[in-house]
């Protein structure tokens, strides 16, 4: 009978294990207000049916006449040749799918850190002044949580099958080491016996052909032997003689040769046959039972995490629990009321709607009105038939059209501008009183109507002036060139548009050569700070050259060195915004941006065949002929980056970068796109810098 599936019990480590119940999201659960998934019940909801066990395979019970059959291959001479060759495929099958866990335990974690990070940024834009507020941001968080810990289980479930790859990957090893030890001594004790039986077949062909020569002589044939001696010829007494000692010796050495044979042959038959088949027999059985059990493993985390991602999607009521499960996220959707939301939001601004204002009336500017106009309704004077006596009596009063607003109005700002009343715009100046009221706005500005004039001394509103609420820094608050910009970016949020000025000492996208002959140093600036920054707050951060920066971070430091790289210190984390991610990203955007890679073009082919070698020595030794042969800015450059990824690596257990993955990072890198649509191409440029990395003390002295 086949085994049962594992039933695997919950894990308490999150770190290193996974955990098939996610009763633990590495310690962080929903924010306030967002609704809880009951992803920590492992019993299924009433409601969703229990998957079908999986069908058994059939009992296989050989009968006895194939057991026999079986027996007589394994105890057979080639019995241990075949159990061999059995254990290294059962090997090879192992490796091959830790690898296969390996690749798909990575792409979790990526995919797992990435909807993360998407959820999180997603979170703060939601935040934000600018965006949605009301029923739309609240069931909108809680869609975020949800895919919040979806990642988390995503991650659990890839360290789980990064933990199965390491535990299939060592059994292989082991298994490797014990496979070549029965092969040597399997197959030398066969080796053993098939020559005793091979020195038999020969000693027993030189006795028959000397007995054959012995019966020929006995008989009379005169052609049998050669009869010639020292002294002369033999006579035929004396070579029969000769015949028949020589006959005597090679008997009693055939005899010998048989019985050592024999044996041999015994010895191996009774014991030494028996333990190494017994021995690969076992050995084969253990891992072909170790990878089935890590099969079932993956198959049941793999339905773990599709049923736990399907209790946050829709949680579902608990069997034998009173507690209402939350809303799915199509039900927090739903829950998304946009006309309320309009309402509300509507109704905050309605404390700032304005009072009702007077209707607005033209009123033409009393300089500019006609000299005979309309009398004004005044009942004290009395109009006469003398015009020019009735446009005196109305224009008697010329202050009231030009100083009868209170002092408290000759600052009022624009918005404060109350229109004069029907009875002022009638009362215009006389044609007399015109000179007077001229030099009465010389002396005291006209400060009424819409279109007063601007006179000297004037005190009213100017568009041009400087708005007294504006909050931009002045220019003179920060440095000037990318220094400057990179101060007022961090302090005001705007990000500088550099491209309308060409960079005064640029780096980027300048050859390596170019800035040797340039700055006098084999290994770029650029490339000593970011290694430095790296080295002294980056070796333990998780996912470091795996992880993007900030594009505007990035694009910042871009711009200072390109301005002057003697002036940037990466040894103050305020330098880059303590976000060394993106100094990361920055050093490897220097080697994309490079006019040729730090491997050259010229050598691109050879280090491609170098990495086809399947032998380790030799692979690095070609290598390291072909490094030695760079131009020296590229071999110093490679070789501060090399040592660097070094020191990355011997922190991989904080960082989770491994040789291999900083291979995958840094391969296009370095070397450049791969040439052609061959896709093997990439695999090979991640093999070549994994060689180097592997091998680095000893292509690289590191003092």
């Amino acid at each position: 009978m086949t085994a049962q599936p594992p039933t695997l019990p919950p894990m308490e480590s999150t770190d290193s294990v996974f955990n098939p119940d996610f009763s633990s999201t590495n310690g962080a659960g929903p924010a306030d207000g967002a609704a809880t998934s009951p992803v920590e019940a492992t019993a299924p909801a009433p409601p969703v049916q229990p998957p079908e066990p999986a069908k058994q395979a059939e009992a296989y019970v050989p009968d006895a006449q194939m057991q026999q059959k079986v027996k007589d291959v394994m105890y057979s001479d080639i019995g241990v040749n075949t159990l061999l060759n059995r254990l290294k495929a059962s090997i090879a099958s192992a490796r091959e799918f830790a690898s296969f866990l390996k690749r798909r335990g990575a792409m979790e974690e990526e995919h797992a850190n990435s909807l993360k990070k998407l959820s999180r940024l997603t979170l703060d834009s939601i935040k934000r002044g600018e965006a949605r507020h009301e029923s739309y941001e609240r069931q909108f968080e809680q869609v975020m949580h949800a895919n919040e810990r979806i990642a988390d289980n995503g991650t659990q479930f890839g360290l789980a099958l990064h933990a199965m790859h390491e535990n299939l990957n060592q059994l292989a090893n082991k298994m490797d080491v014990s496979r070549k030890q029965w092969k040597h001594e399997g197959l030398a004790a066969e080796k053993k016996v098939s020559d005793a039986e091979a020195l038999v077949e020969k000693a027993k062909s030189r006795y028959d052909q000397l007995a054959e020569d012995l019966d020929r002589v006995k008989t009379g044939d005169t052609g049998a032997g050669r009869k010639f001696g020292l002294k002369g010829p033999k006579s035929a007494a004396q070579h029969e003689e000769d015949l028949n000692r020589k006959v005597q010796t090679a008997d009693s050495d055939y005899a010998s040769k048989v019985q050592t044979a024999q044996a041999y042959r015994k010895e191996l038959v009774a014991t030494t046959r028996p333990q190494a088949v017994s021995a690969m027999v076992d050995l084969i059985k253990e891992i072909d039972a170790a990878l089935t059990m890590e099969m079932q493993k993956y198959a049941s985390f793999n339905e773990k995490l599709v049923m736990n991602n399907g209790q946050v999607v829709s949680p579902q009521e608990l069997k034998g629990s009173s507690a209402i499960a939350p809303p799915s996220l199509n039900q927090l959707i739903y829950q998304i009321n946009n006309e309320k939301d309009f309402d509300d939001y509507l109704l905050k601004h309605a404390n700032k709607v304005p009072s009702v204002r007077s209707e607005l009336q033209y009123v033409k500017h009393p300089t500019l009105a006609p000299v005979q106009s309309k009398p004004t309704p005044q009942p004290a004077p009395t109009i006469s038939n003398d015009r020019r006596t009735s446009l005196q009596m109305v224009s008697s009063q010329p202050a009231s059209s030009f100083a009868t607003q209170p002092p408290a109005e000759t600052a009022s700002s624009p918005q404060q501008y109350r229109p004069p009343s029907q009875t002022e715009s009638l009362q215009q100046p006389s044609y007399q009183t015109y000179q007077t009221g001229f030099q009465q706005h010389e002396q005291q500005p006209y400060r009424r109507g819409p279109q007063q004039p601007s006179y000297p001394g004037s005190s009213t509103y100017s568009p041009v002036a400087q708005n007294p609420y504006s909050q931009q820094p002045q220019q003179s608050e920060y440095p000037q060139g990318p220094a400057g910009q990179s101060m007022a970016q961090q302090t005001s949020g705007v990000a500088y548009n550099n491209s309308s000025s060409a960079p005064v000492k640029p780096v980027f996208g300048v050859s390596l050569d170019d800035l040797f002959q340039r700055d006098g140093s084999p290994v770029p600036m650029v490339v000593y700070q970011c290694i430095h920054a790296v080295d002294l707050f980056g070796l333990e951060v998780e996912g470091i050259y795996r992880i993007p920066g900030t594009s505007s971070h990035i694009q910042s430091m871009k711009a200072l060195f390109d301005s002057d790289s003697a002036q940037v210190d990466f040894r103050n984390p305020e330098a880059f915004q303590h976000d060394v991610n993106s100094v990361a990203g920055l050093l490897k955007q220097f080697f994309r941006e490079l006019p040729d890679p730090v491997l050259t073009r010229d050598f691109y082919g050879k280090f491609i065949d170098a990495a086809r070698i399947d032998d380790d020595t030799m692979r690095r030794d070609s290598m390291h002929a072909l490094i030695n042969g760079l131009p020296d800015p590229n071999y110093a450059t490679l070789r501060a980056l090399m040592l660097h990824m070094h020191r990355v690596q011997q922190s991989s257990d904080v960082n989770r970068m491994s040789t291999a993955n900083l291979g995958i990072c840094w391969a296009p890198s370095v070397m450049g796109p791969h040439k052609g649509n061959n896709m093997a191409d990439a695999g090979l440029q991640a093999r070549v810098v994994i060689t180097i990395l592997d091998n680095v003390l000893q292509i690289f002295d590191e003092d």
